[in-house]
């Protein structure tokens, strides 16, 4: 098996040398190179093309977020954020995951912290979700080869053909890797007065309120972090908690549930959770859509939102950073329509 090649940047050596020992310690891990500063760091990523870089945020020259942008902008590759400065919910966290980073971990504050204990397998799945980093690329720079209305491969008389159909009562949104930035673009096209819309994105506990307050700016409808028994309204999103407890719609008068339970398709909260519940109460009047992440969580839930008569629409490959879960689901035969990210917001609402 080829080994995933990492390249540590990082001013301390000290923390340098604990990185490098916590992914030494993986045997399918190899460390190409290290570096103290952005510079140095550009000149180590052209000659040594590494699968995964480790950033830190504080470095001298260039702060680690604005290199961050630099890489995503130029050459895009796997980035796993490692700093004092990343740990969860924090505004830096939130930023590094906006911009395109794969995670972040938060540097051990004492030396019994066991800080690293996840960062070797943090590595690898960055390692994995390097394919489709370039179409993302390619988007963000506004290098799509379409215009608009054919992005997602129809010609313009066929889009126009395939108009919304029924308001939904409801919309459940599933995202993993890459849903950051995916949520971001897709809730700014969200109208005023949008039916109530739940998302699980898939976050570790702590991320999730800072997340709902930075899609709330972004966007012109209400975005909250969901509570258990909070109602549910029209122009309102629903940001599942991060942690131990699912989100499920529930009641005559619909509202948010949290409950605590084992994780379904590997994930707490879940998207499969989200979508049955969906699919349970609210059948044909229900949408549910598949955003880029790993794994196959939502495609079962989506196709109980099929069978129920409700809609399902699912991100596109060109556009998904990593075409995981869409992809599982539409293999499933789970999802009715896939889509160029861009396009879903009119497919639903025809703006």
């Amino acid at each position: 098996m080829t080994p995933t090649r990492v390249l540590i940047i990082d001013d301390s050596p000290t923390m340098r040398l604990l990185i490098g020992k916590a992914l030494r310690e993986d045997g399918s891990i190899e460390i190409v190179g290290e570096a103290g500063d952005a510079f140095e760091a550009r000149e180590q990523i052209k000659a040594l093309d590494p699968d995964v870089v480790t950033l830190d945020v504080e470095m001298p020259g260039m702060k680690g977020l604005d290199f961050l942008e630099k890489i995503m902008r130029l050459r895009p590759m796997p980035v796993v954020m490692v700093s004092s400065q990343t740990g969860p919910g924090t505004s830096a966290a939130i930023e590094a995951l906006a911009i395109g980073a794969f995670d972040c971990l938060a540097k051990p504050r004492r030396a019994a912290d066991d800080a690293f204990g996840t960062l070797a397998e943090t590595v690898k799945l960055a390692a994995a979700s390097r394919k489709g980093l370039a179409a993302v690329s390619a988007r963000r720079n506004g290098a799509a080869a379409l215009p608009r209305a054919t992005q997602d491969g129809l010609p313009t008389a066929a889009r126009a053909a395939r108009a919304p159909r029924t308001r939904p009562a409801a919309i459940g949104i599933g995202a993993s890797t890459g849903g950051i930035e995916a949520l971001t673009a897709l809730l700014a096209d969200w109208p005023e007065g949008c039916p109530p819309t739940l998302v699980v994105q898939h976050l570790p506990a702590g991320f999730t309120r800072g997340f709902a307050q930075r899609l709330a700016k972004s966007s012109p409808v209400r975005v909250v972090e969901a509570e258990d028994g909070m109602p549910i309204e029209n122009g309102t999103v629903y940001l599942a908690p991060g942690g131990v407890r699912h989100l499920l719609v529930v009641g005559a008068s619909p509202m948010c549930s949290l409950v605590e339970a084992a994780p379904v398709s590997g994930h707490r909260p879940s998207v499969d959770v989200l979508l049955h519940s969906l699919a349970r109460r609210f059948g044909k009047a229900s949408l549910g859509i598949i955003l880029t992440g790993m794994g196959s969580d939502g495609a079962q839930g989506a196709l109980e939102i099929r069978k129920g008569g409700g809609r399902t629409i699912g991100q596109n490959e060109t556009s998904s950073l990593v075409y995981g879960m869409p992809k599982v689901a539409f293999h499933l035969g789970a999802i009715e329509e896939q889509l160029a990210l861009e396009s879903i917001s009119h497919a639903v609402f025809g703006a």
